[in-house]
């Protein structure tokens, strides 16, 4: 997930880009000219620039100007209509990463170029969780608990060979951590590492994701798209969530490991791709082929070096480091000095079940961090929902209503995401439509 400001005149682009953005858990943020764009560069970071070259006050080219010399680490898209496209090749000879002709075909051409983007910066390796501490040298996991010890060896090892490896483990335990760690030590490390969650897409937008469509295959395939296999060759493809694949796509996997071979979706050209397979479930693949939900031959292929990662309550002593290591990344994202968590917070922290794992534990650090006025993380800004915890007031002071508090707990985890309503949600450690009834329920706009 990345943060991305989007710089157009047009309002009603700006939240069709917002919108689409969304869905990949980015927080968006809009500007309605170049000026105010800058402004926005000045006060807050940003991995990614999306503007439109034709604007008021500031027009793209200098707000491209003034982060390739202010800010040359962030990634810059431009968008251009028709008649400039001459612009747009000069934006690129400026340093921009790519340009995308208006009108936009559709939200996926926009959010697979904004994925290349964000692939290309290394964003992933420091949002995915501070759980993962990958270095060129020394070991790829920060980890301290007894528990992580074999997995850490089985990464290391497996890390050296073009082996295609199973990520087994509960929900949150750092699945996609470990994929990135063998990336990051595998003689592919300097080529593409490309992610892709089997439960987040639609069978045919999945489809699509992976092998990419040939113009008129489908309604809304208004051109040619390369998909994120193609676009990995090379590299290291993740497929997170593997048990929920539908059989079709399953059969097809299975040639594609086979054969290294597949056909863009209402194509016939065949291709070619060379990738290294790392795939994750939190399911009991073997269940699913006794039930006949998955291809035991599949299954074989993806299982030829299983390595499982313990849950967060199997590995104590990593507790407190984790959240250590979580604030100093909250911290910064928050533009904040480094919370110290009290000897109350830890032992609450500690006490805890942690059925969510880390991830779990990164929300609850974020909402104390959010709740505490001070330095200092105390017991009373820790929510924890197993022991049916409720919401605490962010101002602290008199107690008021609970729905008062609900209200302000959902603003302030809104404020804080920039409107990213999905990342709000599980901030606030509930479900997305739970979110939605709730914004309806209190007239929240």
């Amino acid at each position: 997930m990345a943060k991305i400001l989007v710089a157009d005149d047009e309002a009603g682009l700006r939240e069709f880009i917002t919108d689409a953005l969304e869905l990949d858990d980015h927080t968006v943020v809009p500007a309605k000219d170049g000026l105010e764009a800058a402004k926005l560069l000045d006060e807050r970071g940003f991995d990614l620039v999306l503007t439109d070259l034709k604007m008021p006050r500031l027009d793209g080219m200098g707000l491209l100007r003034k982060v390739r010399a202010e800010q040359p680490e962030v990634e810059v898209i431009v968008m251009t209509a028709h008649g400039t496209v001459d612009n747009a090749v000069e934006a690129m000879k400026l340093g921009a990463f790519e340009y995308l002709q208006k009108p936009i075909s559709g939200p996926d051409e926009l959010r697979l170029l904004v994925a290349r983007a964000v692939e290309r910066r290394g964003l992933k390796d420091r949002v995915d969780g501070a759980e993962r501490h990958v270095e060129p040298s020394g070991p790829p996991l920060t980890y301290g608990d007894p528990a992580m010890r074999p997995v850490v060896e089985a990464i290391e090892k497996v890390a050296r060979t073009a082996a295609t490896v199973l990520l087994l483990g509960e929900s949150g335990t750092g699945k996609e951590v470990a994929a990135r760690a063998i990336h990051a030590q595998s003689p592919r490390a300097m080529q593409p590492f490309m992610a892709i969650n089997c439960a987040a897409l639609s069978e045919q937008l999945l489809e699509s994701e992976l092998f990419g469509h040939e113009k008129g295959a489908f309604t809304g395939a208004t051109e040619r798209k390369r998909g994120r296999l193609e676009l990995a060759d090379g590299g290291t493809f993740f497929l997170d969530e593997v048990g929920e694949l539908k059989p079709e796509l399953q059969a097809k996997l299975l040639r594609v490991l086979q054969e290294r071979r597949f056909e863009r979706v209402g194509g016939t050209r065949t291709l070619e791709v060379d990738v290294r397979w790392i795939a994750a479930t939190n399911r009991d693949l073997r269940a699913m082929i006794d039930d006949g939900r998955f291809r035991e031959d599949l299954y074989h292929r993806f299982a030829v070096f299983p390595i499982k990662l313990p849950p967060l309550r199997e590995r104590p002593q990593d507790l407190l480091p984790l959240a250590k290591a979580l604030l100093a990344r909250i911290a910064r994202d928050l533009k904040r000095s480094l919370p110290k968590l009290s000897a109350a917070a830890e032992k609450r922290l500690l006490a805890a079940s942690w059925r969510g794992n880390v991830r779990e534990l990164a929300n609850t650090l974020e909402r104390a961090a959010i709740l505490a006025d001070g330095d200092t993380i105390d017991a009373t800004h820790i929510w924890l929902e197993d022991v049916g915890d409720k919401p605490i007031a962010p101002g602290g002071g008199d107690i008021k209503p609970l729905a008062e508090l609900e209200r302000e707990a959902i603003l302030h985890a809104l404020d804080h995401v920039g409107g990213n309503r999905r990342r709000a949600a599980e901030l606030l450690g509930i479900g997305e439509r739970t979110l939605y009834d709730k914004l309806k329920k209190y007239g929240v706009d």
